[in-house]
């Protein structure tokens, strides 16, 4: 009796092993890969708050009697989201479906649950539909950013460059803008791209157009939510040089004591006489 049980527990899971090899699937491929069925879990990883991230999976699947159907899911959408969250499904017939997704700009550091859902319209292929449950954490912390230097040595007019890094260890390309604040002159704001786990490095060019010390703040922050970003306190020296004095000198500007003049005078000279030597 007990050899007759054993027996039939055996081909119980046998046949539900055979019966679940044979039956629809989703095939993740993005930014994890894993073969999901119906009300199976998955963790996709991490992302930034205001972030977007995309979803990949393939069309095909197979039928419950195994055979292979391409392409079987004609759309990948999202049936539940937190609060704040929104998603634009895939367009209809892809293959690959790409199911993008946008994280709330506020939202709090944690992990969050997503119901999402492969599509067969009108059930034209016998395959129904194919829910699946997402996880997936949001952190600031991706980013590891720096800069330097953070004393800048130069002349009037003359920019400067600040190395910037930004390490980005999540999911999702991100979108930084760069600026300084606190300087007299007007400098640019420059706009990079930060890969999904990659690093990306710019040159950012200070400058100032009057001699003298001048403290400013430089803000790497993201596009996607002001919850990303960071700040660096900055000194900025503007040197004159002996060139710019000569220069000064010769367009009527008194730097010096009026003894002095002359051998300004002849510097000057000199350095006209330069440019046609």
């Amino acid at each position: 009796m007990v050899q007759a049980a054993r027996l039939a527990y055996a081909f119980a899971v046998a046949f539900l092993l055979v019966f679940v090899s044979h039956a629809m699937y989703l095939q993740i491929t993005a930014p994890v890969s894993a073969t999901l069925h119906q009300n199976s879990s998955i963790y996709l990883g991490k992302v930034g708050p205001g972030e977007s991230f995309y979803i990949e999976a393939s069309a095909s699947t197979t039928n419950a009697s195994g055979v292979i159907v391409t392409p079987g899911w004609d759309t990948f959408e999202a049936v539940s989201l937190p609060a704040g969250w929104s998603s634009q499904p895939t367009a209809l017939y892809s293959n690959p479906m790409k199911l993008k997704i946008t994280v709330a700009p506020y939202a709090a550091n944690g992990t969050y649950k997503l119901v999402l859902r492969a599509v067969n319209i009108e059930n034209y292929s016998k395959l129904g539909n194919l829910t699946i449950n997402a996880y997936i954490n949001v952190t600031p912390n991706i980013f590891k950013i720096s800069a330097e230097p953070l004393v800048l040595h130069t002349g009037i007019n003359q920019p400067v460059n600040v190395h910037i890094v930004i390490n980005n260890s999540g999911d999702s390309d991100d979108l930084f803008d760069v600026y300084a604040s606190g300087l007299p002159a007007f400098n640019n704001t420059y706009s990079i791209i930060a890969k999904r786990n990659s690093t990306t490095e710019l040159e950012y060019a200070i400058f100032e157009d009057e001699p003298g010390v001048y403290p400013f703040n430089l803000t790497v922050g993201s596009i996607a939510s002001p919850m990303i970003h960071k700040s660096f306190v900055g000194k900025l020296i503007i040197q004159q040089s002996v060139l710019n004095d000569y220069s000064a000198t010769g367009q009527g500007v008194l730097i010096s004591p009026i003894i002095y003049e002359p051998a300004y005078a002849f510097m000057l000279l000199l350095k006209t006489l330069s440019k046609y030597l």
